[in-house]
């Protein structure tokens, strides 16, 4: 009777853990057109209905001048491949009011979305590799630069270096007087003091891009083509595996109103649209 009992909770168990691991999925909406010029970035703006789409079209860190910004309607329909052109090999987006701040390589351009135009570049001194870019709700802009490892924060058109001495950082993600870096397989909180406290990690394939969900829940990408859901405690969740295939999971963009997420496969020149449920 004690060996069934055990192996009655056992069972239990096992269920349990299971279905802890099946939360969330993602349901396939629709996927552009394969026109996109290895885009590695998207983000949602609500309002203005659109996608914004970065495209490298070329080497990943070369200062070629093949690079733009293209806009994608929330129907999948491309809009404008190339709606501003003129830089590199664009990659991470924010958006402040009127202002869409692009990493390109050394620099981070200021696209006016009304004029549909570069307005502003804002160099920082040194950068080699300048990748993912967010806003806080004070109009500061953060920005990795994946090969120096350092963290940049830019306020009022002024450079400074915020942290240095990562491992491989990527994402980042103001939010709610919070900071969250993607470091090398994990995800961590930057604390005041510049610390860093982990979330999660044993994210293989280069993490990439990070979205809020909702509470203390993200999605996070990798690469090489995965994108994982991790929930406040740190416990993270396969929402998507595309590596047998080889088709990457560059940096995300969400819509949390709806729960749409955004997926630019990069090399196979495409972004597609998922539900989360």
């Amino acid at each position: 009777m004690v060996v069934m009992k055990k192996t009655h909770i056992l069972f239990a168990l096992l269920f349990a853990a299971s279905m802890t691991q099946a939360q969330h999925k993602l349901e396939k909406i629709w996927e552009t057109d394969s026109t996109l010029l290895v885009p590695e970035s998207v983000l949602f703006d609500g309002d203005h209905k659109v996608l914004y789409v970065a495209n490298i079209d070329g080497p990943p860190w070369e200062k070629d001048g093949k690079g733009s910004v293209g806009k994608v309607g929330l129907d999948g329909k491309i809009i404008q491949t190339n709606w501003v052109s003129g830089l590199h090999a664009p990659k991470g987006m924010a958006k402040v009011k009127n202002n869409l701040y692009v990493a390109d390589v050394d620099a981070i351009a200021v696209i006016d979305i009304k004029q549909g135009k570069i307005v502003n570049r804002i160099i920082v001194d040194g950068a080699q590799g300048l990748n993912d870019v967010s806003a806080d709700t004070k109009g500061v802009i953060w920005v990795t630069d994946s090969k120096l490892k350092k963290l940049h924060r830019i306020e009022n058109g002024k450079p400074e270096t915020y942290v240095e001495g990562l491992k491989g950082p990527n994402g980042i993600l103001a939010h709610q007087n919070e900071l969250y870096i993607l470091d090398a397989g994990g995800m961590y909180r930057i604390e005041k003091d510049k610390t860093m406290t982990k979330i999660a990690d044993g994210m293989e394939g280069g993490t990439d891009g990070i979205e809020h969900v909702s509470g203390m829940d993200f999605i996070v990408s990798a690469w090489a083509g995965t994108v994982w859901y991790i929930d406040g405690k740190g416990n993270k969740e396969v929402l998507l595996d595309t590596r047998d295939k080889k088709i990457n999971s560059a940096d995300i963009g969400y819509d949390a109103q709806k729960r749409i997420l955004y997926v630019p496969t990069f090399f196979k020149n495409s972004v597609v649209a998922y539900k989360l449920n």
